[in-house]
């Protein structure tokens, strides 16, 4: 379940309060004062067989004595009887509850038994152990707070009953109002996944604020965090930033991907915004919400107060983001101007000196607002005796609104207290960010910049792989199947390297020997330089032991080092396996960088991708990013701009620039790997050397065991379902690809809008249009599989033998996976020979197999060509009263056996 039967909860008609008491400061009492006090327009039924009346409002003495039934039940009684009481409302038609339970229901067990008493009835259940809901817009407060909050547009979902109280207090200091306060409490039905579908399609919510101590299901989480964050900003505390590396693991990935900087990748793909604390909470829910743009991290200053300019400066470069540089013309009408001065070089900060009045700040952030080199304005100012702050103020505030049109962020920061509250009042009445310092409207101009690059991965058209792989999975699950087999849990060395070279990474000339006779004479196959390893199924870190030589040149050599190692072996390892060695050439390439390429599997969130600096003392560099596949070029190239050997690898001076599209296709190419092999339990390819000529994997280890989940199942964001790949042949002959849609597919769905007529066009879209927007059309490409499906029927050009999209059908499904609506477009030179009618029963094949009980559309009256074959399909019509142009179309999906297509 997700968002059905919420209303129900947050938009209740009737509440009944279960466990009301009168007992003074009693978990019942305090919820009855709030309830009762709060305001809601409708009927409140107090439920306790030993109390006469609650609130001045007689009660009943059990569920089934309520006179009427209840949207909303809230639960103060203890958890003993919690189920029966959940099956007794359930049996009465509630579809809500809402349990604030005295005493803790931490049992698994018991969770299970709440969820199987509201399973039958689709009740949803919040908590138990939650503080409750706040709803002020409602003139609901069924809580057990101590305060009643403000009515506003943010939303904030706490897993904390204690920070949730907190911030409630801290925002009615601060004049900030919510629309939904909600404790999740123990999670046993209705989770983070849940409330960011149903904030994000509440009109009242501008942000949705979370505290977070974990996630419940990631896949669910992560669908619903990116559909939310395509709509409105999402901002997210986590707790838990200081948990320490997992001691146990044995690879250097295991050691680095710490849980939390493993939720910081999964925030980071989701596009939500994580921040540190409470002030910083609000302060960016504040600056997001404002809507004001942000195109990069250039940032120009304007200032009454050079020291001021200084110290913003070094906080701004600090905080990782760039100076503005003004353009000379804006430069020469600056210096024009009295009383201005530059602080900076190329002009910024400028100063606009002590007595600046007014018309200073007028004429000096016009012409900033129209320059194109910065992406950004902050403002400050310092109290003099001779200028007026809210005059100042006033005239900052009438310059924004006078060049709304350059799009240009502004923000403000006026020091002080006493004497510049009206000039922040000015501010916000004029909904221009305000900060009490430099350095929070620094943090602020930063969380913009960071929001905005987060967003573009959720928009952003991925480039085209740079050359195609066709990979071996069956000789790499040949290889694992063999391993497990016989009990092993890591992969040799050399099967390692075989595992990479079935998916197209290239690895260096290995050979597997069993005795330093054979390693002998495989040097003098190979020739040298050369590195001799120790082969064992038991001794995976084989250089701390010794079990790796370097730089050997002859075979005698060679078979020498071979049997010391294995007198080696015999001392430091005596109980370890051997099963021979490994002899392999050492590539010579001086300019080449070290790299790390590694995967572990995290408890939450399933398989996670690091890429860093590489070489034996990863952990003490501690330079690595952290991704959850599956991947593609653009999320690959940001992944490594996360590092700060990224900058290295730009090459300088001497040094040539690396091949970083061939370090990203590697990225994707374990990212396939992954997805392929759920037997994989953890990668590490460390050294990756990647110098301009490509990269080489000069190590590699691989751990195998049964996964937790089956399949794709296991990774936190569904990867293309391949299996979904059809042949087809239309009237004509012709043979098209029918395959789900990829992100990378955005130039041909322009090129195929290209190829409509207008008339068509207008059909389809239900007005005139020429061509779609970058925004559009990403919109269209990428989408989350795991809550809609597009599928596209693709062929080569007859002339360039270019990929062209002929026709493309899509649903999307409601949250709950019980309603799609779906939308069919085939270009109009393809007309009339049953495509469009083909794709339809693709699309419709497929929500069978999900399970979606409904599909249903949109159509034009005069699209007589659509009607036609929806009801060739078996669509009914129904006729829309609001828009008498419009047909809505509709067919119930007959049950039929759900397959996985995962």
């Amino acid at each position: 379940m997700t968002v059905r039967n919420l209303d129900h909860m947050f938009k209740p008609g009737s509440v009944a309060l279960i466990g009301a008491s009168r007992r003074p400061n009693s978990m019942g009492a305090i919820v009855a004062r709030n309830l009762f006090h709060a305001g809601f327009d409708g009927p409140i039924l107090p439920v306790n067989p030993a109390e006469r009346a609650v609130e001045g409002v007689l009660t009943y003495r059990s569920v089934e004595e309520l006179p009427i039934t209840p949207d909303l039940a809230v639960i103060c009684a203890p958890s003993q009887g919690l189920p029966a009481t959940i099956d007794a409302l359930g049996r009465r038609g509630t579809k809500a509850a809402l349990i604030i339970s005295g005493d803790p229901v931490k049992d698994q067990d018991q969770l299970q038994a709440l969820r199987e008493a509201a399973q039958p009835y689709l009740m949803r259940l919040l908590g138990p152990n939650s503080l409750g809901i706040m709803v002020p817009g409602q003139g609901l407060n069924a809580s057990f707070g101590h305060a009643a909050p403000k009515a506003g547009d943010l939303a904030l979902v706490s897993q904390s009953s204690m920070v949730m109280t907190s911030i409630v207090d801290w925002a009615l200091s601060r004049d900030i109002g919510f629309s939904h306060l909600v404790s999740t409490g123990d999670k046993a039905d209705v989770d983070f996944g849940d409330m960011l579908d149903y904030l994000a399609a509440d009109a009242s919510t501008r942000a949705i604020l979370l505290y977070m101590e974990s996630v419940t299901n990631a896949r669910k989480f992560m669908s619903a965090a990116r559909s939310a964050a395509r709509q409105k900003p999402v901002l997210v505390i986590k707790a838990g930033r200081s948990e320490q590396a997992m001691a146990a693991s044995a690879s250097h990935t295991g050691t680095l991907a710490v849980a939390d900087a493993v939720y910081d990748a999964a925030f980071r793909r989701a596009g939500i915004l994580r921040v540190a604390g409470l002030d910083e909470l609000f302060d960016a829910a504040g600056t997001l919400g404002t809507g004001v743009p942000i195109a990069g991290d250039r940032l120009a200053i304007l200032t009454n107060g050079a020291s001021v300019g200084v110290i913003t400066t070094d906080s701004l470069i600090q905080a990782g983001g760039k100076l503005a540089g003004l353009a000379p013309e804006t430069l020469g009408k600056l210096n024009a101007m009295t009383g201005v001065a530059s602080v900076g070089a190329q002009g910024n900060p400028l100063r606009i000196c002590a007595d600046a009045t007014p018309r200073r700040y007028t004429e000096a952030l016009n012409l900033l607002m129209q320059d194109g080199g910065n992406d950004a304005i902050l403002v400050l100012h310092c109290p003099t005796p001779v200028m007026d702050t809210a005059a100042a103020a006033q005239a900052v505030a009438d310059a924004v609104k006078a060049n709304r049109a350059s799009r240009r962020a502004v923000l403000t920061s006026w020091l002080g207290e006493a004497s510049v509250q009206e000039a922040r009042r000015l501010f916000a009445a004029s909904r221009i960010p305000t900060y009490h310092a430099p350095s929070d409207a620094v943090r602020a101009f930063m969380h913009l910049v960071e929001y905005r690059r987060n967003q573009e991965l959720l928009m952003e058209t991925p480039p085209s792989v740079p050359q195609e792989f066709l990979p071996d999975s069956a000789a790499v699950n040949a290889i694992v199947g063999r391993a497990m087999a016989e009990g092993r849990e890591w992969l040799t060395e050399y099967e390692a390297k075989q595992v990479l070279a079935a998916y197209g990474i290239p690895v260096v000339d290995t050979r597997r020997v069993a005795t330093p006779e054979e390693a002998g004479r495989a040097a003098e196959e190979i020739g040298g330089p050369l590195a001799l390893k120790i082969l064992s199924p038991d001794i995976i870190r084989k250089s701390d032991v010794g079990g790796v030589v370097l730089h050997l040149t002859e075979p005698e050599e060679v078979r020498a080092e071979a049997e010391a190692m294995l007198a080696r072996m015999r001392e430091v390892a005596p109980e370890a396996r051997i099963e021979g060695f490994t002899v392999q050439e050492m590539a010579v390439r001086p300019d080449a960088y070290e790299l790390i390429v590694g995967m572990t599997d995290n408890e939450m969130f399933g398989p996670v991708l690091l890429f860093g600096e590489g070489g034996i003392g990863v952990e003490v560099v501690e330079d690595y990013a952290l991704a959850l596949p599956p991947l593609n070029m653009k999320l690959a190239s940001d992944m490594m701009c996360q590092t700060r050997i990224w900058r290295q690898l730009q090459g300088y001076r001497s040094r040539a620039a690396v091949n970083t599209d061939a370090v990203a296709l590697t990225l994707n190419k374990v990212s396939q790997l992954i997805v392929d092999v759920p037997e994989i339990a953890e990668l590490d390819i460390n050294p990756l050397l990647a110098d301009a000529d490509g990269v080489l994997a000069l190590d590699a280890r691989i751990r195998v065991g049964r996964p937790a989940l089956p399949g794709a199942r296991r990774l936190a964001i569904r990867p293309y379902p391949k299996m979904l790949e059809e042949r087809i042949t239309i009237k004509d002959g012709r043979e098209f690809l029918v395959r789900p849609i990829l992100p990378e597919d955005e130039p041909l769905i322009h090129d195929m809008i290209g190829h409509q007529t207008p008339e068509d066009l207008r059909l389809r879209f239900f007005a005139p249009m020429k061509r779609l927007s970058h925004k559009a059309a990403a919109r269209l490409t990428q989408i989350d599989y795991d809550r809609e499906m597009a599928l596209v029927a693709v062929s080569p050009d007859e002339e360039t033998g270019r990929t062209v999209i002929h026709g493309v059908v899509r649903i999307t499904a409601d949250p709950d996976n019980q309603r799609a609506e779906y939308a069919v477009m085939v270009r109009s030179d393809m007309k009339g020979q049953g495509l469009g009618y083909t794709l339809m029963g693709k699309i419709l094949d497929y929500a069978r197999s999900r399970g979606i009980r409904e599909v249903f559309g949109e159509v034009l009256r005069e699209n007589t060509t659509m009607l036609a074959m929806c009801r060739a399909l078996g669509f009914v019509r129904k006729e829309n009263m609001d828009e008498p142009g419009v047909v809505e179309v509709r067919i119930e999906l007959d049950e039929a056996v759900i397959v996985s297509a995962e």
